[in-house]
């Protein structure tokens, strides 16, 4: 007995060893190699010196890093859409009806299609004389063209959105696996005392994916707070600093002016932030969620 739980322990520490492996180098090191980074004025072409804090009370005083911590806040709206809609559709995708593979692979494609591509596709669709414009000119909702992407009140609302149909397919095919383990007799036990389709999804669904909505809320805060694609490749934070993130202001700072002290700084705040708000998603998800049936 002794010996086979040895060889399960073994098999599954061999199954782990590269990802944890990968955390290490490409996560965990980075991230204890910033700290004391981020004390310094370290920047590759000069000489380097410790400055204490002088980095972070510096990032506190910079009105662009503010207003990057905002957008990338305003940019945490999107985690709610996405979980809600991405649950409605592994609901509809687990239904007994015809074309449901068909379906599944739709939603999906956008998962496994490459940021560049999406770039592409939305900055063709959003342009002046793109599709969007074309159909809601058509249909009498816009009176002129809009410029999506080039407008400040609209460019990080249409970068939500796109980042929001980007990962649809990925959520909903982590909440089909749920949907999928919860037992089929709960439901008929639920439909005999008289239970219709919304108390079974308020009533079994919803407490039993409960595990699935707290992991996808904290991955998706994280991507959240953490976007950098999207904004990168459409608008580069741009008109002016209507999109600009938290994640693009600290790769401009790291690897385009070589002030990589002052973005090793940035880069803890911002950790902070995002570990902050996982808590705050935790503690949440303990004490409201859902009664059971």
């Amino acid at each position: 007995m002794y010996k086979a739980i040895r060889s399960e322990s073994f098999a599954a520490w061999a199954f782990m060893a590269p990802g944890l492996l990968f955390l290490a180098v490409f996560t965990f090191w980075p991230i204890i190699y910033g700290i004391p980074l981020s004390l310094t004025d370290y920047s590759v072409i000069t000489e380097t010196h410790f400055v204490g804090l002088d980095n972070f009370t510096r990032a506190f005083q910079d009105h662009n890093f503010l207003i990057s911590l905002w957008n990338s806040l305003v940019y945490v709206l999107v985690v709610p859409v996405i979980q809600i809609i991405s649950i409605l559709m592994a609901i509809l995708v687990n239904s007994r009806i015809s074309g449901l593979k068909m379906f599944r692979a739709a939603y999906y494609i956008p998962v496994v299609t490459s940021m560049v591509a999406v770039a592409l596709i939305w900055s063709w669709l959003l342009g002046n004389n793109g599709v969007v414009n074309y159909l809601l000119l058509k249909v009498g909702i816009l009176s002129e063209q809009v410029s999506w992407l080039s407008t400040s009140s609209t460019a990080l609302y249409v970068l939500m959105f796109i980042t929001m149909w980007k990962g649809l397919g990925y959520y909903m095919m982590l909440y089909l696996a749920g949907l999928q383990n919860i037992p089929a007799d709960l439901y008929e036990a639920a439909r005999v005392d008289g239970a219709g389709p919304l108390r079974l999804i308020v009533h079994v669904t919803l407490p039993l994916l409960r595990p699935h909505i707290l992991f996808c809320t904290v991955i998706s805060v994280m991507g959240a707070v953490r976007v950098f694609d999207e904004v990168y490749i459409l608008t580069k934070g741009g008109p002016g600093t209507s999109t600009l993130t938290s994640s693009v202001y600290i790769f401009q700072k790291g690897l385009e002016q070589f002030n990589f002290g002052y973005a090793s700084a940035l880069g803890l705040i911002v950790s902070v932030m995002i570990a902050a708000l996982s808590v705050l998603v935790f503690r949440l998800n303990r004490k409201g969620g859902v009664n059971t049936y």
